[in-house]
């Protein structure tokens, strides 16, 4: 089975539930979304409403794959620049698949569906995105088409004497 993406879902109880669920659990399994584990709906919940008002104020978009049982099962938040020389490009935040999903494909198909949906905005010419090095994940995005662009050692502390890489990364549209 696959996912169905949806673009600016209406934001119901269930599905705000279903965004904290995904975001503690992907948090638990040690994803770089971040929160380091363990963490709790608690604490996940603030920066979720952040990313609900920013929503609210058309800053954000999201994108959220539900999968065959119409759980939450992915998500991304797609997010416009307000600097005015900086509005040709957005953000990608919170790409997330569920830990049960994970091996599937369905990380692919997620940043597939935020490409196709950057596409439709006017005047958007390429997503960035920013990913913890040490994980794998520079490889795995380059694999969608990705390239890394910059790169600031230890810029992320996980832990003392463990600090990360934050990984600069870019898809052109054009």
């Amino acid at each position: 089975m696959s996912l169905t993406f949806t673009l600016d879902p209406a934001v119901t109880p269930a599905l705000r539930d279903g965004i904290l669920d995904l975001w503690t659990d992907v948090s638990n399994a040690g994803g770089a979304v971040g929160f380091l584990p363990p963490v709790t709906p608690e604490e996940v919940r603030p920066e979720l409403v952040r990313q609900l008002a920013g929503m609210a104020d058309g800053s954000r978009r999201l994108l959220v794959g539900h999968d065959e049982d119409g759980r939450v099962a992915a998500t991304a938040f797609l997010t416009f620049n307000s600097h005015r020389l900086m509005v040709h490009w957005l953000w990608l935040y919170t790409v997330m698949v569920h830990p049960r999903h994970q091996g599937k494909g369905y990380g692919r198909d997620l940043l597939a569906a935020a490409e196709r949906a950057a596409r439709t905005f006017d005047g958007i010419e390429a997503i960035r995105l920013t990913c913890r090095g040490g994980l794998g994940l520079e490889r795995f995005y380059g694999s969608c088409g990705y390239k890394e662009v910059g790169r600031i050692p230890a810029a992320i502390r996980v832990a003392p004497d463990d600090d990360r890489d934050d990984v600069i990364m870019l898809l052109p549209l054009a």
